[in-house]
C-alpha cells in the first residue's frame, strides 16, 4: 500500500492518497520527466532504500533533475515516516512538496530571504494538506524531511526532523572530509527542548533506551517522538512539535564533491566520516547509495543484534562528475 507519482504534470494541484501495491519508496527523475523506481542511479546520482525489520518501509526519497524545467536546478530529498500511516505521509510529501515549492516561485537562491520565506510557506501548505486528508488519521502519524534545492553553485537546505544532509569536501591534502549541513532536530537540542516544555510537552527517555529522549503529551504516554519537527503528528502540534523547517544556504566550491542525504536508520549506526569514506571509496557515485545502505544494514547487525533494524535510505548527488570519485577520507 502506498502512493506513487508517474511523472511531472501541469495538473499538480490534484493530490490524493491512492492504494498501489507496487509503489516504490524511491524515485529518480533523470531528465525532469521520466521516473525510475527501485535502486536508482543516473549521471553520478543514486538512491537506495532498504526495509527494516519493523514492518513496511516508511522511508521515501527523490532526485528530480531539470527541476521546474530549468537545466541547472535539481531537487532532492529524503523523508522518514512514522506512526500507523507514516509510509503514506512520507510518500505524499515526497511527491508533492516539490510542486508546492514551485508554486512559491523560488527562482533565484541568491535571494536568501525570499527563498527561505517561500520554502517555509511551502512546508506549511503541505502540513495543512496532510491535516485535511480524508479517511486517514495523521494525529499520530507523520514524517521528517530533509530537502536540498540546487541551482547552479547554490544550495538551499531545509530540514525538518532527524534525517541528515552531509557534504563530502576535498581538503588541501586531497582527502575527503565530512561537513554536516543540517542539525538533528531532536529533544536533546536545547532550543528544541525548551520549545517543547514551554508548550507543556514532556521530554523523557524510556528505561530501556536512556540515551534517546522522546516527546510525550502532558498527561499521556504518547506518542514518544524522537524528533521535534515533522509533518503530521497533529496531536502534539499544540505541544511544541512544529512543521517549520530549519533553512540554510551553502555556496558550492570546487572542493565540494558530493552530497549525502540519509534517514536516521543510516546515521544511527554510521557517523559522518564513516559515511563519507564509504561514498568516496565507491568506483562510481551511481553505486554509492546502494553501498552505503548495505553498509548500514550490516552495521545494524553488529551494533544492535537484538534490536529491530530501522529502514535505511540514502541519496547521493555527485556535485562534480568530472572529478575523480576515488579519494582518501579523513576526519573533519
Amino acid at each position: 500500500m502506498g502512493l506513487c507519482i508517474s511523472k511531472w504534470s501541469a495538473d499538480h494541484h490534484k493530490y490524493r492518497v491512492n492504494d498501489h501495491d507496487d509503489c516504490q519508496e524511491i524515485v529518480l527523475f533523470d531528465d525532469g520527466d521520466n521516473p525510475i523506481d527501485g535502486i536508482s542511479s543516473s549521471s553520478g546520482s543514486s538512491l537506495c532504500s532498504r526495509e527494516g525489520s519493523k514492518g513496511v518501509n516508511q522511508d521515501a526519497a527523490v532526485i528530480y533533475k531539470v527541476y521546474g524545467g530549468k537545466e541547472d536546478v535539481t531537487f532532492c530529498g529524503v523523508f522518514d515516516g512514522h506512526g500507523t500511516n507514516g509510509h503514506l505521509v512520507s510518500k505524499f510529501v515526497r511527491n508533492y512538496l516539490m510542486n508546492f515549492l514551485l508554486d512559491q516561485k523560488i527562482i533565484a537562491l541568491k535571494n536568501k530571504r525570499s527563498s527561505k520565506k517561500a520554502c517555509i510557506s511551502a512546508f506549511k501548505v503541505i502540513d495543512e494538506k496532510i491535516r485535511h486528508f480524508e479517511n486517514m488519521d495523521c494525529s499520530l502519524s507523520g514524517t521528517t524531511a530533509v530537502i536540498v534545492l540546487r541551482q547552479g553553485d547554490n544550495l538551499m537546505i531545509a530540514n525538518l526532523g532527524d534525517s541528515r544532509a552531509v557534504l563530502g569536501v576535498m581538503n588541501y591534502d586531497g582527502e575527503i572530509t565530512a561537513v554536516q549541513l543540517t542539525t538533528d532536530l531532536k529533544p536533546s537540542v536545547t532550543t528544541e527542548r525548551k520549545r517543547i516544555k514551554r508548550r507543556n510537552g514532556r521530554v523523557l527517555a524510556l528505561l530501556h533506551e536512556p540515551h534517546i529522549e522522546r516527546v510525550w503529551l502532558p498527561q499521556q504516554n504518547i506518542p514518544g517522538l524522537a524528533m521535534t519537527r515533522s509533518f503530521g503528528d497533529f496531536l502534539v502540534k499544540n505541544h511544541g512539535i512544529i512543521s517549520i523547517p530549519e533553512v540554510s544556504f551553502h555556496h558550492l566550491t570546487s572542493k565540494d564533491q558530493f552530497l549525502i542525504i540519509a534517514t536516521d536508520g543510516v546515521w544511527d549506526v554510521l557517523n559522518n566520516d564513516e559515511v563519507a569514506t564509504i561514498v568516496a571509496s565507491t568506483d562510481t557515485k551511481v553505486t554509492a547509495a546502494e553501498a552505503l545502505v548495505n553498509a548500514a544494514v550490516s552495521k545494524w547487525g553488529e551494533k544492535h543484534p537484538s534490536s529491530n533494524r530501522d529502514d535505511c535510505t540514502a541519496l547521493i548527488l555527485s556535485l562534480h562528475t568530472n572529478l575523480a570519485t576515488k579519494t582518501n577520507v579523513s576526519s573533519s
